[in-house]
């Protein structure tokens, strides 16, 4: 009875951590203070000791990040917090040219106190980096991902064939919620998602890595987004080059080329998200959850003759290779 007990726990801990890595795509290999980052989100929904136990993290490691980092948590982070939006409007606003320093003094021709390095470290996070810095080398390195392969193509033959890609945010309780998407064209089917409080190369990353995992395609495999710097980071061109993707950029201000995106996050707020009073951020995670889960497997969509998009390539896979559902 007690190897019962035992192996009915070490089943439930690896459930519980399966789910964690599925809920946040951080492989046990990322920078420690991704890890942090992971475990600090996640605190409270799942014991410290999973988490760290998930993440390959000493615990009494973890608790000494926390402590020292126990004021910056505080003013600072506000700080950071408010800040951002600010530094990555000014950033586009000036066509991605100027740097940290530059920045910092319209910063302060604004009346913000800010140092270079807090400039810095905000953008450097985000991935805006100005193109001034090897703004030749980019050009030429970056001339074929930079195209709108797409071009308004969203008519598809087969699954794994284009995914397409954007970031949307949701407000509830004063915070600020990013919500990364992949939808597969073919049947317009959500293939991965990621949530996260900050609108960075990690989450659109993590999101695709995600998708991957998952789908594991083996054919030639385009991936359309807008420009935003999520997507355009160099971190991000160079994972998409590992796993064989090539990426289809929307041109500047034309909503019109991902418009499958925007017509799936207008769903979701209207049919989900501005439906709801959400009381936490678990009840928030679990709704968006829920609503993909019957968006995939319920939801009719009229460019699949009104069939829901599981339906539709489940359809295909049985045609192709006579796979049983």
């Amino acid at each position: 009875m007690t190897d019962y007990r035992i192996l009915k726990q070490r089943c439930e801990t690896l459930e519980k951590t399966a789910e964690i890595l599925q809920l946040y795509p951080c492989a046990v290999s990322a920078p420690l203070h991704e890890r942090y980052q992971v475990i600090k989100d996640l605190s409270n929904h799942y014991s410290v000791n999973l988490l760290c136990q998930a993440l390959k993290v000493a615990k009494g490691s973890y608790y000494n990040h926390i402590l020292r980092n126990a004021n910056e948590n505080t003013s600072y982070m506000r700080k950071r917090k408010e800040l951002t939006p600010i530094i990555e409007q000014i950033f586009h606003e000036t066509n991605q040219v100027l740097g940290a320093r530059k920045i910092m003094t319209i910063l302060k021709s604004r009346g913000y106190s800010v140092g270079k390095k807090t400039v810095a470290s905000i953008m450097h996070e985000n991935g805006w980096f100005s193109i001034r810095g090897g703004a030749k080398t980019i050009y030429e390195s970056t001339k074929q991902r930079k195209e709108n392969i797409l071009s308004q193509q969203f008519i598809v033959s087969s699954p794994n064939e284009v995914w397409v890609s954007d970031v949307t945010y949701f407000s509830f309780k004063d915070d600020k919620y990013y919500i990364c998407v992949i939808i597969d064209l073919f049947a317009r089917k959500v293939i991965a998602y990621g949530i996260s409080t900050s609108n960075s190369t990690r989450l659109t990353k993590g999101t695709l890595r995600k998708a991957y995992n998952e789908r594991m395609p083996k054919n030639d495999l385009i991936l359309h987004s807008d420009r935003g710097s999520n997507y355009t980071a160099r971190t991000f061109i160079d994972f998409c080059k590992t796993i064989g993707i090539t990426q289809s950029l929307s041109r500047t201000a034309m909503p019109y080329d991902n418009s499958v995106m925007e017509a799936f996050f207008k769903t979701l707020k209207a049919e989900e998200l501005y439906r709801n009073n959400y009381r936490s951020e678990r009840e928030f995670r679990e709704s968006v959850q829920k609503y993909i889960e019957f968006y995939n497997a319920k939801r009719p969509h009229k460019i699949n003759r009104y069939r829901p998009p599981n339906a539709v390539e489940e359809a295909y896979f049985k045609r192709h290779y006579d796979l049983p559902f």
